[in-house]
């Protein structure tokens, strides 16, 4: 992350894609309440109704509507055109974090990318999808199988490690997940690596020794001075209960930035206004898709623009 986020080609495309259920199903609702001249209180109602359905939820949802409200009465706004307008700007403000605060990489070190994240929510594919986003902006990257847990997982990175042309540092199941990553940040400082992204286990957040287990591992990052980031993937299909999820993970290793895997796979993109107004964590990348090029930066103007063009 950092300035590993680049400008993906066709990157408003890709985020055309992954909104197009949602812009054909809550939003485009949305958009359709302002087309009339004027605006009746019943559609502030309707308004409502509409963006706890799409997954904004109630907190966030009766934010938006009273900064909507209050700039409808100092601006003197009357017209629908006018007022969608404004909606669409107070939601851009919701997701829009100062770039300046976060940590640039310092290309003479590898950068450390700790990916988190549940069982089931893209996390391993989603990593596959970053290593091969920076391959492609010629970045060597080295990817670390620290979900030491479950064999699968360490099988399934190495997949597509070699799907993707990048190794991988794996030790037997069961093994000790600091020491992979201490082996991994090793290769990287002996190779002139970019990055190094690492995968942790992810069993339910319930679970107090998968936490300690983490903050373990961002331990053992910590003691190397590369620059370093958690990268929480939240799988969007999963709404509200996810949220909830992301909490638990944020608490324990602090959060830096989303990958919010599957967003084309869920017509409630609204979770997206609701990660940002409650957790207060950017949004880095969307997932658009299934391929391996279906991943997207996210942009909040865009997010927007195409959610209810």
């Amino acid at each position: 992350m950092g300035n590993m986020v680049n400008k993906m080609p066709d990157s408003l495309d890709r985020t055309k894609k992954a909104v197009k259920r949602s812009r054909e199903s809550w939003f485009g609702k949305i958009a359709s309440l302002f087309d009339q001249t004027s605006v009746e209180d019943e559609v502030w109602d309707e308004l409502e109704e509409l963006l706890i359905s799409a997954d904004v939820g109630v907190a966030t949802t009766n934010k938006l509507i009273e900064k909507v409200k209050k700039r409808v009465k100092e601006e003197k706004l009357s017209q629908g055109v006018q007022i969608r307008a404004a909606l669409k700007q107070e939601m851009v403000n919701l997701l829009a974090f100062d770039a300046g605060t976060r940590s640039v990489s310092n290309q003479d070190k590898p950068q450390i990318i700790l990916v988190v994240g549940v069982n089931g929510s893209g996390k391993t594919t989603s990593i596959a999808k970053l290593a091969h986003c920076f391959k492609s902006e010629g970045k060597r990257v080295i990817l670390a199988a620290a979900d030491t847990f479950r064999a699968a997982a360490i099988d399934q990175l190495k997949r597509w490690g070699e799907r993707v042309g990048m190794e991988v540092v794996a030790h037997q199941p069961g093994g000790d997940p600091g020491a992979v990553v201490f082996d991994a940040i090793q290769a990287a400082q002996n190779r002139q690596v970019q990055a190094v992204i690492v995968d942790t286990a992810g069993r339910l957040h319930t679970k107090f020794n998968l936490m300690e287990e983490l903050k373990k591992i961002k331990r053992v990052a910590g003691k190397y001075d590369m620059p370093q980031e958690v990268l929480l993937v939240m799988d969007a299909t999963t709404g509200q209960n996810g949220l909830a999820q992301a909490r638990h993970f944020t608490e324990a290793v602090g959060v830096d930035g989303i990958l919010l895997a599957k967003l084309d796979g869920t017509a409630k993109g609204g979770i997206v206004l609701a990660i940002c107004d409650e957790l207060k964590i950017p949004i880095i990348y969307i997932g658009t898709g299934e391929q391996l090029d279906d991943l997207a930066p996210f942009d909040a103007d865009a997010f927007v623009e195409t959610i209810f063009s």
